[in-house]
C-alpha cells in the first residue's frame, strides 16, 4: 500500500495535468470569477455527488471522480483568485498558474500532513457521503463570510475553508482509488 504522502501527490498530479491542459486551452478565463462564483461551482460539483448518492444513478457521463477532481481544482482557483485579487490582470502564462497551483497544493498538503498527526487518518475510515456533506458545508460558509463581507468574529476564513475542500477531495480520490466507499 503506498503511503498517504504518495497517494495524495498521485492524486494531485492528476488533477493539476487537467487544470493545465484546460489552462493552455481556455487561457486563464477562470480569472473573472468571484469568490462567489468559484464557491457556486464547487457547490454544484458536490451538491451533484450528493444527489447522484442518493438516487443511485446518473444521466451525464461526468464520474463521481472527476468531480472531486473539478472541486479541488475549483478549490485551487478560489486561492489564487483571493491571493492575486486583481481584475485587471486576466490573462496569466502558463508557467505562472503552474507555480500558483504548486504552492496552494504544497500548503494544502503540509495541512494534510499536520492534521494527519493529530487526527490519526480518521478520514481514512470517513464515508464519501461525509467528504461531500464537509465539502457543502464549508461552501456554506464561505458565502456566509462574503455576506459578512470577508470578516469572521472567531472563525477561519475563506482561505482555510478552500484548503479544507481540497483535502477533502483528495480525501475522497485516495478512497476510490483504493476501492473503498
Amino acid at each position: 500500500m503506498s503511503t498517504t504522502n504518495e497517494q495524495y501527490d498521485k492524486a494531485v498530479l492528476s488533477c493539476q495535468q487537467i487544470f493545465l491542459n484546460k489552462t493552455k486551452d481556455y487561457g486563464t478565463s477562470w480569472r473573472v470569477y468571484r469568490i462567489i462564483s468559484v464557491a457556486d461551482q464547487i457547490y454544484i460539483k458536490a451538491k451533484r455527488i450528493r444527489t447522484i448518492q442518493e438516487i443511485g444513478q446518473q444521466k451525464i457521463d461526468d464520474d463521481r471522480i472527476s468531480e472531486f477532481k473539478g472541486i479541488l481544482n475549483y478549490g485551487v482557483i478560489g486561492l489564487i483568485q483571493l491571493e492575486i485579487n486583481n481584475d485587471e490582470l486576466e490573462e496569466l502564462p502558463v508557467d505562472e498558474v503552474e507555480k500558483l497551483y504548486i504552492e496552494k497544493i504544497a500548503i494544502a498538503k503540509k495541512l494534510m500532513q499536520d492534521k494527519n498527526h493529530d487526527y490519526g487518518e480518521a478520514w481514512r475510515e470517513m464515508s464519501q457521503e461525509s467528504f461531500v456533506d464537509l465539502i457543502l458545508a464549508k461552501i456554506l460558509r464561505i458565502k456566509q463570510i462574503l455576506k459578512n463581507d470577508g470578516h469572521t468574529i472567531s472563525s477561519e476564513g475563506i482561505d482555510a475553508n478552500f484548503f479544507d475542500i481540497i483535502n477533502y477531495a483528495i480525501f475522497a480520490l485516495i478512497l476510490i482509488d483504493e476501492n473503498v466507499h
